[in-house]
C-alpha cells in the first residue's frame, strides 16, 4: 500500500519566491534520497500563504529510511538551513495519506 506524506505549509505571502526555490531544491534532493516527488505546490488564486509539498513512499518503513537519509543529506541540511534563516515557512503539518485506488488518477472524460 503506498502513503503520500502530505505537507501543508504556511508561509509568508512575501516570500514565495524564496519558497520556489526552497521546493526547487528538494525537486533534486527528495528522490536522490528515495522518496518518489509528487510535488510542491504554490498559492495561486485565493489564500495567499498556504503551500503543499506530496512526497510517496510505499512503505511507512520507506519513509523512515528516507528520513535518515536526508538527515545526512549535505544539500538537505543546506536546505533546511535556507528555510531556518530566511524566515519564509511560518508553520507546517504532515499527515500521511493512503490512496483510494479506484479514485487514483482519473483522466477529464470530454464533457457532451
Amino acid at each position: 500500500m503506498k502513503i503520500t506524506c502530505f505537507i501543508e505549509y504556511q508561509i509568508d505571502p512575501f516570500k514565495v519566491e524564496e519558497f520556489q526555490q526552497y521546493a526547487k531544491n528538494w525537486g533534486e534532493i527528495i528522490p536522490r534520497c528515495g522518496g518518489e516527488l509528487v510535488g510542491y505546490f504554490l498559492p495561486y488564486e485565493g489564500t495567499n500563504d498556504t503551500a503543499y509539498g506530496l512526497i510517496s513512499f510505499n512503505t511507512l518503513a520507506d519513509y523512515e529510511a528516507y528520513r535518515a537519509r536526508l538527515t545526512a543529506d549535505s544539500y538537505g541540511k543546506q536546505n533546511f538551513n535556507f528555510a531556518q534563516s530566511a524566515k519564509f515557512i511560518r508553520s507546517e503539518k504532515r499527515t500521511f495519506l493512503q490512496v483510494v485506488p479506484s479514485t487514483y488518477q482519473q483522466a477529464a472524460k470530454e464533457y457532451k
